[in-house]
């Protein structure tokens, strides 16, 4: 495998220098972070984001407001009020998180990870930050069974895994849980739909974190899998797409954006994680490629082997929760230029640029 040394990124990306583009604050529940968000680019020519947010890191509620643009880079609220929050997913005492968007067949769509019951961070400045389960009024907190079965996450109780769920919208505003695309028992995060059906039915890419070791492959780490569905309401067993494979990605991968149909197949933007100080839990997000067949996603056409983009920025390196994170989450082509969205740090959002040829050249080898 190739050492972080090797993994330099490459030119292809153009930072805005208005970067970060979006910034915590206005409001009270966003007043700590806002990142990680989705973006859609409608037929009136305007930029739609959805941000997640939080008032507070203890603990650390998660929302998802709304924002809009006619440049994709100057955002202004629409709402002054979440537009999706933690109740509308089940739980007031919850967190809802990293918002992927999908216009599919007229209708709006939004997948998102939810968490029934927010934790509490407290961030070091080096690395993944110190969290624990929140104590709420009248809320017990329940018993790890460890004869149960069940893989237990960063020790978070069993009814308390990171799900992932599906909003509907017809009018890009008023939203409403329409599904659950993983099981509770699963922490099953970075699900993101394709932007058409392939072949009929909705497709799409999970990441879970349980899937790991000799049950599914003795050097399989947290990767990249996909499910189809007729209804967005039962979905297929899971099939792999892509796992880690350089060095720059040995902590685990998952998927970033949603894809990009081009002639040459799905573009899809993954990001990887790095371990560089287990001790005081330091990893570094960084950003590859993957070029999926048109008719069967789990057929890998091409990969990137080293990063396309990783932290090189202040705001990239330093952030008020955790350092060293580039984290995409939406991408928009608008005139042969992709617009790449991402989180930085968790604590804000900044935009980057690039020629979709360029990209898919790249991604084909060059």
């Amino acid at each position: 495998m190739p050492s972080a040394s090797s993994a330099a990124a490459a030119p292809l990306f153009a930072r805005h220098p208005e970067n970060p583009i979006v910034v915590p604050g206005l409001y009270p529940w966003r007043r700590a972070v806002t990142f990680n968000p989705g973006v859609l680019l409608d037929d009136d020519g305007r930029f739609y984001l959805y941000e997640r947010t939080a008032g507070q890191l203890r603990p650390f509620h998660c929302f998802i407001g709304m924002m809009e643009s006619d440049d994709g880079v100057h955002f202004t609220h629409t709402r002054d009020k979440p537009v999706f929050t933690p109740a509308m997913a089940g739980s007031e005492y919850g967190s809802v998180q990293d918002p992927r968007l999908a216009k599919i067949d007229g209708v709006y769509y939004m997948t998102y990870a939810f968490r029934p019951y927010a934790w509490s961070s407290h961030p070091t400045g080096v690395g993944v930050p110190e969290s624990h389960e929140s104590d709420f009024p009248g809320v017990e907190r329940a018993p790890i069974d460890a004869s149960s079965g069940s893989k237990n996450v960063q020790g978070a109780r069993p009814d308390n895994m990171t799900r992932s769920g599906i909003a509907v919208s017809r009018d890009r505003v008023t939203w409403e849980h329409l599904a659950w695309a993983t099981p509770p028992d699963l922490d099953d995060r970075d699900v993101i739909l394709f932007p058409e059906k392939v072949n009929g039915r909705f497709a799409l890419l999970r990441r879970p974190l349980q899937w790991v070791g000799p049950d599914y492959g003795d050097t399989l780490g947290p990767s990249i899998w996909l499910s189809y569905s007729d209804d967005l309401h039962t979905w297929t067993d899971a099939e792999l797409v892509a796992k880690a494979e350089y060095g720059w990605e040995d902590n685990r991968i998952g998927g970033s954006t949603p894809p990009i149909k081009t002639e040459a197949g799905w573009l899809v933007f993954y990001h990887g994680v790095q371990t560089e100080d287990a001790s005081v839990k330091r990893v570094c997000y960084r950003m590859g490629a993957l070029l999926l067949d048109l008719n069967d996603p789990t057929r890998v056409i091409a990969r990137t082997s080293r990063p396309l983009m990783e932290p090189e920025t202040y705001y990239e390196k330093f952030g008020a929760y955790i350092p060293n994170v580039i984290f995409p989450t939406a991408n928009v082509v608008k005139d042969g230029l992709i617009y790449l969205y991402y989180g930085v740090c968790d604590t804000a959002i900044a935009l980057a640029t690039a020629p979709l040829d360029a990209v898919l050249h790249e991604v084909m080898g060059g």
